[in-house]
């Protein structure tokens, strides 16, 4: 941060060589103040407060006689640059040097520097402390004694304690030596990433610490401490309990599905439910994993026991690893031992659904296969291992085979997962699927908002099976929600979300007649049944061709011609 400009160099002063006399010598002490003697490429400062030692000498002996009676030291010649990171002698003067013409330009004193270096670390405290006092953080600095040096507002705020009663004294009389994170980084000298700390009962911060270093050597460490004592509420808020999905009875029966992809789905998980092994579900986000987990579980004979998640991307990662293992610590007050179960811990004999297990930390996927291998973990902060039984659903993205490959998914913790491996494919893959859906939540949102049954004009329909999804079933659920709370007893698509509206009429095509093309393509069905899955259809999607055509897997000129063939125009 010191820059050449801001020193102030004493450009008043005379070179000479060693065999002028003194008495010259004199003379120019008068009118400068300083004289530079180059003896040899040896540069000898001489101020023009000596000049009394000089007056005490014969006036016609040389400078050369002068400085070696007197073991005169020779001044230290530096570039600018350089006076930062050179080890001048500063009993002396030291010469500055020019970079280019390697001529001298001025003298910086041992005074002048010292003055030049308070002013700067007056500067340099005052960035500091402005930066401490910006940033939203509990930040905590100390030297490497572990006395506090810094403590702003915000660490005032989430421990209790003020400014003035702890700058000063070591961070040790104020909390235990385990659980300072700033005694391992004196200690140790590793910075410490996203580490999950519980100063008190209430709190909850995410550390963030480093070891200040310099000249190879530990001086201090600094930490930041975030405040996520909202978020972990928030957190046990919206997921404490997972919402019930499924019917408990009868869980399979919950999920809605006629496309041969997700019907293979739910056998492969049917035949899960008497197994205690783990389970991948890989899929989409809002494609029906949560559902199909829970189907599982209380399709099983662990029904009665817990059933918990942990959301890997809603919860910080340093927080993560509680969640899942808990901890055990000392408390900051006494030396009672206090501690949390993890989620693991608390669904022991039942299931434990880690959504999106990709996005978990790596160290973290880590222990989690230790526990899969060993069925034993320890809590962070605890040196005994808890055994628990829990059977381990995890959800992820259709990329998780790619981050194996990649490295950026720990492979053991895969294989033991992808043992049961199950793809749930998304809305836009099981269309035929959209009508029995969409029938399913307006019966379950007109008794929840106490609306009587809608009826629903043919272009919604349209729309809704054009459409993509890319939210999935999720994202269809809640345009359903949304056009039952907005309807006054007919939906039309001033009720659909802008989007929707649009993507249907972006992708308009011409159907070409095709009397000859097959209605469906299973050879188990004969002309016989045509006219009434063309009835059904037609019925499904109220009385839309275009709709009941898609529903059907056919072209709507076909269906005109199908239901001219049949005679079905006073039906449809």
């Amino acid at each position: 941060m010191l820059k050449s400009g801001q020193i102030n160099l004493d450009d008043s002063f005379i070179l000479t060589g060693p065999q002028t006399a003194l008495a010259e010598l004199k003379n120019m002490l008068l009118q400068f103040h300083f004289v530079i003697v180059i003896a040899e490429k040896v540069h000898y400062t001489i101020t023009n407060s000596e000049l009394n030692l000089i007056t005490s000498c014969p006036e016609t002996i040389s400078a050369a006689i002068f400085l070696k009676e007197r073991q005169w030291i020779p001044s230290t010649v530096l570039t600018m640059s350089k006076v930062l990171e050179s080890r001048a002698n500063w009993r002396r003067p030291v010469l500055i040097e020019d970079d280019e013409r390697k001529a001298i330009i001025g003298i910086l004193t041992a005074e002048e520097w010292i003055q030049t270096l308070q002013v700067e670390n007056k500067k340099v405290t005052a960035y500091f402390h402005t930066l401490a006092e910006t940033v939203n953080d509990a930040v905590t600095a100390v030297d490497q004694e572990g006395k506090v040096i810094c403590w702003n507002t915000t660490a005032e705020k989430t421990y209790g304690i003020n400014r003035e009663n702890i700058i000063g004294r070591k961070i040790g009389d104020y909390f235990e030596a385990e659980d300072v994170v700033l005694h391992r980084i004196l200690n140790e000298g590793f910075p410490v990433r996203q580490a999950y700390h519980r100063p008190d009962s209430n709190t909850h911060v995410l550390i963030n610490a480093s070891p200040i270093i310099q000249d190879n050597s530990i001086i201090g460490g600094v930490a930041t401490e975030h405040d996520i004592t909202r978020i972990v509420r928030l957190n046990e808020e919206l997921y404490g309990s997972m919402p019930q999905l499924v019917h408990p009875e009868k869980p399979f029966s919950s999920i809605i599905g006629v496309s041969p992809e997700i019907k293979e789905a739910l056998q492969i998980a049917q035949k899960t439910t008497s197994a205690e092994i783990p389970v991948l579900l890989v899929g989409e986000p809002g494609s029906g994993r949560e559902m199909l987990a829970q189907a599982i579980h209380y399709g099983s004979l662990k029904k009665n026991a817990p059933f918990l998640s942990v959301h890997c991307i809603s919860v910080p990662s340093g927080l993560l690893e509680v969640e899942l293992f808990g901890y055990q610590r000392k408390a900051f007050t006494n030396e009672e031992r206090v501690g949390q179960a993890g989620k693991l811990e608390q669904a022991s004999g039942g299931t434990l659904f880690i959504t999106d297990i990709d996005r978990m930390p790596f160290d973290i996927q880590v222990k989690l296969s230790d526990y899969l291998e060993h069925q034993s973990f320890l809590r962070i902060g605890a040196t005994e291992s808890v055994q628990t039984q829990t059977r381990i659903i995890a959800s992820a993205s259709p990329r998780i085979d790619e981050l194996v490959q990649e490295g950026h998914f720990h492979k053991d913790l895969y294989y033991q997962l992808s043992v049961i491996k199950i793809d749930v494919p998304p809305l836009r893959e099981r269309m035929e699927d959209i009508v029995e859906l969409v029938q399913k939540f307006i019966r379950e949102f007109t008794i929840k908002y106490k609306k009587t049954m809608p009826n629903i004009a043919p272009a919604v329909m349209t729309a809704l099976l054009n459409y993509d999804w890319p939210g999935n079933v999720r994202e269809l659920r809640n345009v359903v929600e949304r056009f039952i709370l907005l309807n006054d007893g007919m939906i039309t698509t001033e009720h659909l979300p802008r989007g929707i509206v649009n993507f249907s009429q972006s992708i308009h095509t011409n159907d070409i007649p095709s009397p000859d093309e097959p209605l469906v393509k299973n050879k188990d069905i004969t002309i016989k049944d045509e006219p009434l899955m063309i009835e059904e259809a037609l019925r499904k999607t109220y009385g839309n061709k275009s709709a009941a055509a898609k529903l059907l897997g056919i072209s709507r000129g076909t269906l005109y011609n199908k239901i001219k063939e049949f005679g079905l125009d006073s039906n449809s």
